[in-house]
């Protein structure tokens, strides 16, 4: 029932079209009794008392009827695929959005690939389902039950005789219902696992290339095909097997009821309209029984495939806005400090990456984190954004504690230049305003002007408005980094950290986006990774970690002039 509970509740804002068409189905489903009636009225009283007029206005009546049936179909059918369609929509939506509000190291616990199938291929077993198979499932639990009232009030002892078969129908549907659910599942997972293994190889096909490994790739992709294939052709044994078992059955009484009621006919114990009536109602019943046993093995998938998605919705982030967040003040200074900040990522508990690293940074100061990979420098730029908190001590801006405010606003106060440039598949115009989506092309073309990209920009095809393609495989690492560069000055904020942000580009390129940034730094507070000293020698502070502590800090002459790790570190770079 859980699942079943998801699609009620995104059931709900469309009460009024989920009446209507359940209106509708029980229209359709009394039409279709009524038929049954009245073909014992067109055998008893037409054909059987020799009556041509009788036997005219009960089959005008049963055109009739037949007619409000295709139209009651007509509404039901429609209403019906439209909340499929809208509550897939809708459900595709309330998982995006839930996903958006998971941290990072969620995302890295998990496989993106996993969480796409769930996204796509789990929201069409459930729009399967809302759109065709419920309304067939109830549509046919009507008819069962309209069914058995009818075969009731016809002959009891025939009635008796055919419930008696019931169990022998119920049995099979609860066993193989369980078992196809199970493996509806299973089927699932190897689609995910199939959606993990393209992602993960397209994405880096210039390494499986480089290395020669397509043929090794083909082959592990052919064995989760194979995987998935057989999981799959056992769902479908399964559900074969359910539905011939309970047609043999429903159909094999049908036929001993023909037989009994045949000899009540000879002995003029029933009428033969009304053995015609109930063969038509039984006949009713059986299909009702075996369409339910059918669509029961979609059912079974659908609520396999909602558990998964009830899985994703039931991932809580572990950072979240207080009840009462406290507000940043306005102008924001730009302040930061991290009060004696421990952490270890959740992967690696027993190896910290911050061990009481205590640094404050002032309104509108350069601070350059330095070391040697693992010191805990992207750790920093981590905690400031608030992707993760610490395990002890306190980062503050501005005086306000982070764990205090809410994360949204935090982020909103600080651009980010990562290492790995993030171009999306989209123009030049839309990435470029990806942190302020307001702004005019004028705004952007300014930006890109200070970032030394509108140079090449207007050289592409359609110039801001080329599409870029996925990843911006149509720039070069240098061009992507500038156009990354590019959105941070325009996103316009008190706070930047830049991460290597200059370490695609050339010599030439570099010296033009160092102008750039040193514009865009003044007056704003900037915390700049490096692994190449050369670009933070300008820095107001240089702060040297080491596994997690700040070892040295001063200005490039004094930690040059201390001979310790920065010195060490320079000898090192400049010398090659």
């Amino acid at each position: 029932m859980p699942p079943f509970r998801l699609f009620f509740g995104l059931l709900r804002p469309h009460r009024s079209r989920v009446a209507f068409a359940a209106i509708a189905l029980v229209v359709a489903a009394g039409a279709m009794l009524g038929v049954g009636q009245g073909l014992r009225a067109v055998i008893d009283k037409g054909f059987s008392a020799g009556d041509p007029d009788w036997l005219d206005r009960t089959l005008l009546a049963m055109f009739a009827t037949i007619a409000l049936l295709a139209a009651a179909t007509y509404v039901r059918f429609y209403n019906v695929s439209w909340l499929g369609e809208r509550i897939t929509a809708d459900l595709r939506r309330k998982v995006f959005d839930h996903l958006l509000s998971l941290p990072p190291s969620w995302f890295e616990a998990g496989r993106t690939g996993e969480v796409i199938s769930r996204l796509t291929s789990d929201t069409t077993q459930i729009e399967n389902v809302i759109g065709s198979g419920l309304s067939i499932a109830l549509r046919n639990a009507l008819l069962l039950i309209g069914g058995l009232v009818m075969l009731f009030t016809t002959s009891l002892k025939l009635t008796v005789l055919t419930l008696t078969g019931v169990p022998l129908v119920i049995v099979p549907i609860i066993l193989f219902g369980r078992r196809v659910r199970k493996l509806a599942r299973e089927s699932q997972d190897r689609v995910a696992d199939l959606g993990n293994r393209i992602d993960e190889t397209i994405h880096e096909i210039r390494v499986v290339q480089a290395y020669g490994h397509e043929d090794a790739d083909r082959s592990d992709f052919a064995s989760l095909v194979e995987r998935g294939f057989a999981t799959s052709v056992e769902r479908i044994r399964n559900r074969a097997m359910l539905v011939v078992v309970v047609l043999v059955l429903v159909f094999g009484a049908i036929a001993f009821i023909l037989w009994i009621g045949g000899h009540d006919v000879l002995d003029g114990r029933i009428s033969a309209g009304e053995l015609s009536a109930f063969v038509f109602y039984a006949a009713l019943v059986a299909g009702s029984v075996g369409a339910l046993s059918e669509v029961w093995g979609d059912l079974q998938r659908a609520a396999g495939a909602t558990e998964r998605l009830m899985e994703l919705l039931g991932a809580q982030p572990e950072i979240r806005a207080p009840t009462e967040p406290l507000p940043l003040p306005r102008p924001l200074r730009g302040a930061l400090s991290l009060e004696a900040v421990s952490f270890s990522y959740p992967a690696r508990p027993d190896t910290p990456a911050l061990d009481t690293f205590t640094l404050s940074v002032q309104p509108g100061e350069t601070v350059a984190l330095v070391g040697p990979s693992g010191a805990g420098k992207t750790t920093v730029f981590q905690l400031l954004l608030r992707f993760y908190d610490p395990q002890s001590g306190m980062l503050r801006l501005d005086g306000v504690a982070l764990a205090d405010a809410d994360p949204q606003a935090v982020r909103a106060a600080i651009a980010l230049v990562p290492q790995e440039p993030v171009i999306f598949a989209t123009s030049v115009l839309e990435n470029v305003r990806y942190g302020l989506p307001q702004a005019t092309e004028a705004a952007v073309r300014g930006a890109c002007d200070a970032a030394f990209a509108a140079e090449f920009i207007e050289k592409l095809p359609d110039g801001y408005r080329t599409h870029l393609g996925e990843r911006g495989v149509r720039l070069s690492g240098g061009q992507r980094q500038r156009i990354a560069i590019a959105r941070a000055i325009l996103a316009n904020r008190p706070i930047l950290l830049l991460d290597e942000a200059t370490s695609s580009l050339d010599a030439e390129s570099e010296r033009m986006v160092q102008a750039a940034l040193e514009t865009l730094m003044r007056g704003r507070t900037t915390l700049v990774i490096a692994h190449r000293l050369a670009t933070v020698q300008k820095a107001d502070r240089i702060v040297v970690l080491e596994h997690g502590r700040i070892i040295e800090t001063g200005t490039h002459a004094q930690l040059i002039d201390r001979q310790g790790l920065y010195a060490h570190l320079a000898r090192l770079q400049f010398a090659a």
